[in-house]
This record gives C-alpha cells, sequence and structure tokens, in this order.
C-alpha cells in the first residue's frame, strides 16, 4: 500500500511543472499580426506630348561635279607650253590657256588657204568681166542665139565653187590652229593630266579632265514609299548636306533639282538629284565641299501638323496602353501616320498630358487597377510614421 510520501510527491513535481509552463507562457509576446501585401502591378509612364512637325527625309550620297569634261586633242603635235595651273588640284578661269601644241604646220596652212582664197577671189572677178564681154557681144549678133556656155556661165559658177571651197579651207586652217591652244571650258578643277611638255599628242589623245566648280550634284536613294512625305515629290525642296571633314561636322544647303525619274533594278530606289552652288566657296567663300564627300542628306517635306512622337514597341495591334486618371489600364485605338527608326509620329488618339505606359505587364488586362513607383514609396513613408507613432506612444 502506498506511503503518504509516494502519493504527495508526484503531485507536488506535477504542479511545479505547471507552473513553471503558466510563468513561461506569461512571458512570450503573442505574435504579431501579419500586414496585407499590396499586390498592384507597378508601371512606369511617360506624360504625351503634342507638337507640331515637319517631316523630313534622310538619305545620303556622294558628291560629283554637275559637268565633267574630258581633254582632248583635236590636232597632231608637240606640247610646247603647259600652265603651272594645269596640274591635279588647280582651279582655273573660263578660257584660260591650259596648254599649246607646236602650231608652226597649222599656220602655214592657214597662210596657203589664205592665198589660195586670194586667187579664187581675183579669178572670179576676172571670170565676171569675161562673161560681161561675152553678153555685148552676143547683143551685136541679131540672128544668133546665145548659149549659156558662149555667155561663159559653167565658167562662172565653177570659180564661184572654187571661191567656196577656198573659203571652206580658210576656216579649216583658221579653227586648225586654234585647237592648237588647250583652254578650260569652264571655271573648274583639274582632275588630272595626262600630258607633260615635250609630249607627242595626236587626235584623240587624252590630255586630261576638269569638273566644272560652278554646281555640284549628290544623287540620293529613297524607297519610294518615302516620296509621300514630301512635297511635290521632293521636286525644289531644301536639302541640308552634312559632312565630317577634319573631325568637325561641317553643313551645306542645297536644292532638289530634278528626279531621275526611274527606279533603280538592282537597289529598288528612286534616285533624287540634289544640286550645291559654289561648292568650293571660290565665289561666296562659303565652307569647301569636295568632290568625292560623302554626305548624309536631309530633304524638308510637308507639315505633319500636331503630333505626338512615342517608342514604336509601345503600339500593339493599332492600340497603346494608357494610365487614367483612375490609375487604371486602358488601350486607346491610335493613327500611326509614319514610322522612322524605333519611333512612330501619332496623328489621332492622344492628347496632351496623357500617360501612356511604358513598361511591360505580365497580364494585363482592360480595367485593372496599376501603381506607379511613387505611390509605393508614399505608402512605405506613411507606414514608417505609423510605427514611430506607436512605439511613441507604447513608450509614454
Amino acid at each position: 500500500m502506498a506511503t503518504k510520501k509516494q502519493i504527495i510527491l508526484p503531485i507536488v513535481v506535477l504542479s511545479a511543472g505547471i507552473g513553471a509552463f503558466v510563468a513561461i507562457s506569461a512571458l512570450k509576446k503573442p505574435p504579431e499580426e501579419k500586414e496585407a501585401v499590396d499586390n498592384t502591378p507597378l508601371v512606369a509612364v511617360k506624360q504625351v506630348e503634342i507638337k507640331p512637325m515637319t517631316f523630313s527625309v534622310n538619305s545620303y550620297g556622294v558628291v560629283s561635279a554637275k559637268y565633267e569634261t574630258e581633254l582632248v586633242s583635236q590636232v597632231n603635235g608637240e606640247i610646247v607650253f603647259l600652265s603651272q595651273s594645269f596640274v591635279r588640284g588647280g582651279f582655273v578661269k573660263k578660257g584660260t590657256v591650259l596648254a599649246k601644241i607646236d602650231s608652226s604646220d597649222y599656220d602655214a596652212d592657214l597662210i596657203d588657204a589664205e592665198a589660195n582664197l586670194a586667187s579664187a577671189r581675183a579669178t572670179l572677178v576676172q571670170e565676171k568681166a569675161y562673161g560681161k564681154v561675152a553678153e555685148e557681144e552676143w547683143k551685136r549678133i541679131k540672128d544668133g542665139v546665145p548659149t549659156e556656155l558662149s555667155l561663159r556661165k559653167p565658167q562662172l559658177a565653177q570659180e564661184i565653187a572654187k571661191l567656196n571651197s577656198s573659203e571652206a579651207g580658210l576656216k579649216r586652217a583658221l579653227r586648225n590652229v586654234e585647237r592648237t591652244t588647250i583652254r578650260a571650258p569652264y571655271d573648274a578643277l583639274i582632275e588630272s593630266r595626262n600630258i607633260g611638255l615635250g609630249s607627242y599628242v595626236s587626235k584623240g589623245t587624252p590630255l586630261g579632265k576638269v569638273l566644272n566648280t560652278d554646281n555640284a550634284e549628290v544623287r540620293l536613294p529613297l524607297a519610294d514609299k518615302e516620296l509621300q512625305y514630301l512635297i511635290k515629290k521632293g521636286k525644289d525642296a531644301k536639302v541640308s548636306l552634312v559632312a565630317d571633314l577634319g573631325g568637325e561636322k561641317q553643313e551645306w544647303t542645297g536644292t532638289i533639282v530634278r528626279s531621275e525619274g526611274v527606279i533603280d533594278s538592282r537597289s529598288r530606289m528612286t534616285y533624287l538629284v540634289a544640286e550645291v552652288i559654289d561648292p568650293y566657296g571660290l565665289k561666296s567663300g562659303n565652307n569647301e565641299l569636295r568632290y568625292g564627300t560623302y554626305v548624309t542628306a536631309s530633304i524638308a517635306g510637308n507639315e505633319a501638323g500636331n503630333v505626338a512622337v512615342v517608342p514604336r514597341h509601345l503600339i500593339v495591334n493599332g492600340q497603346i496602353a494608357v494610365l487614367d486618371d483612375e490609375k487604371k489600364l486602358r488601350y486607346k485605338p491610335v493613327n500611326v501616320i509614319r514610322q522612322f527608326g524605333a519611333e512612330v509620329v501619332i496623328s489621332e488618339g492622344l492628347d496632351a498630358g496623357m500617360n501612356i505606359i511604358t513598361s511591360a505587364l505580365d497580364y494585363p488586362v482592360e480595367g485593372m487597377q496599376l501603381a506607379l513607383p511613387e505611390d509605393k514609396i508614399l505608402q512605405e513613408d506613411d507606414s514608417e510614421e505609423s510605427e514611430t507613432q506607436l512605439a511613441m506612444e507604447e513608450k509614454d
């Protein structure tokens, strides 16, 4: 039979354990309530700006002379004179003597031609006198009928023909003498010279090549669809030409003077031709636009009106996502009138001040609630203020 001690001892131990458990439970803090998580998607936005725009079309090309002339000898002979300006890169005025061919033989031919002409004139005068004498003699003969031969008309016609031939020979001789002097056909830049002093040339020998300095041209390729943005398909449009020369960007102004009128069979491009007046600045003093320079061109186009420019990737199926006044997702249909590079031009569908959504959404649904990053920051600030105030109240 259990003793009194054996019964009381377990009861005491059990009571002590229960008391210790109650004491520890009293010291433990109650679990904090978790704050509600805000799962509203964050988006980045950009305000729409509506501004007037004038379209322009970009292209590129290489500057070349409007006129290029290959100088060729028209007579035979030795080069007896070369101008100091007749060197590669030299500038010459119209009519400048570039070279001379020995004209001794042609001067002699000219003297012969002048002598032949004088002789033919004298013979013609003499033959006219013979014809008058024959006509007077036949007037005394009453019964006879004179023939053209008896009146010396064939002889007169022959002498007139000889005179004409002598005049032609004189012109030919004069022209050959003139051809011994090589002159610049216009204000020009010497591109090349193929002869030297003492060289012998014959008819058809290339002497050199000159480039006109009054006007330069640039062929500008354009895709056919780009022509719709130009007034009169670019005719008389102003062109801004830009090139990097000597490490600096320089600009020139030109005018579209014509279209080549055909589509290139290889590139499928239409070519417009821009003209620049006085490219070397010889008369105006402007910056030098050298032939062979690669330039980028901007051709002034038509007026687009008041439009908005937005990134191209934001347009999906003709619509753009915007954030309305209640910060909800809305889709706006827009009218895209032009695309260039990574941007598009919109003429209808957007108003100034609208917030277009520029960030991606995982599961976009029309009318869903959205938030801006600044909204989250404000919520965090409000939460920190609440916690600080609560801590101060507990401390008091």
